[in-house]
Parts: structure tokens; C-alpha cells; sequence
């Protein structure tokens, strides 16, 4: 009776044994496919964080605007009781676009990385249309020890 419960018991371990065999075989397969699905799904979802807008700012005209909104925000600043927001209005306006297309075409260039360019080609427009800006902004950068922003 003895060797009779121990052949059940070493049948028992067997098949435990081989059944844990099994699971770990399988296991591993479900694993790799799992795996090969999340790399799949990873590539697929990483190539565009944002779609492109409907009515996209051109860049040019996006820099351009970045431009006379420089010049709004530093004559708010100059004159106290100006109005910020009625001088965004009305440079949209006067560029014919919308707030909305705006807004959207900003968040679309700076998620895609394209707006450290857009915001360099600006610098550049306000530079020829104020040449004394450019040593203004190197003699603030000097005196402060502060790096250009947009270089």
C-alpha cells in the first residue's frame, strides 16, 4: 500500500511537473504575441500625435503674425492702458484668420517641432523691420547673461 501511494503520489508530481511544463510553454508563447502587438500597436501610434488642422496657418503667415503680437505684447507693456486682447483680435483679423485656426495651427507646429523654426524666421522679420532691435536684444543679453531665446 505503501508503494502504491507513493506511485500515485510520484504519478501526481509527474503530472504537475507536466502540467506546469505546459503552462510555461504557453505562457511564453502568449507573451511573445503579446509582445509583438504592443510593438506593433507602439509604431502605428507614434507617428502622428496630432492631425493636421483643416484651415493650417501657413508658416510663413504664422511667423508673421508671431511678429506684429511681439510688437502688440511689448506696446501693452509700454502703455499701461492698452488692451492686449483687442490688439490679438485685431491682428488675427487683419492676417484674415481666425482665432480658433490660430490656436490649432500653434499646438499642431509645436507638437510636430516645427515651431523653434517658425519663431526663428519671426525674429528674423522683426530684425529687418527694426534693425536697432537686434543690438537692443544683444546689449539686454549681455547685461543680463541671459542665451538668445529663439537661437
Amino acid at each position: 500500500m505503501k508503494q502504491r501511494m507513493t506511485n500515485s503520489s510520484h504519478t501526481e508530481g509527474n503530472l504537475h511537473v507536466k502540467l506546469h511544463q505546459i503552462v510555461k510553454k504557453y505562457k511564453n508563447k502568449l507573451m511573445k504575441k503579446l509582445m509583438f502587438i504592443f510593438v506593433l500597436l507602439s509604431m502605428f501610434s507614434c507617428n502622428d500625435y496630432i492631425d493636421k488642422p483643416k484651415n493650417l496657418v501657413d508658416k510663413d503667415l504664422m511667423a508673421e503674425i508671431l511678429v506684429d503680437l511681439t510688437i502688440n505684447d511689448q506696446a501693452t507693456f509700454m502703455y499701461q492702458n492698452s488692451n492686449l486682447e483687442a490688439g490679438t483680435r485685431f491682428i488675427l483679423k487683419s492676417h484674415k484668420v481666425k482665432p480658433n485656426d490660430f490656436v490649432e495651427s500653434f499646438k499642431y507646429y509645436v507638437i510636430k517641432d516645427e515651431m523653434q523654426d517658425i519663431a526663428n524666421n519671426a525674429q528674423e522679420i522683426l530684425l529687418k523691420k527694426d534693425p536697432k532691435a537686434d543690438k537692443y536684444i544683444k546689449d539686454k543679453q549681455k547685461n543680463s547673461g541671459i542665451p538668445p531665446i529663439m537661437k
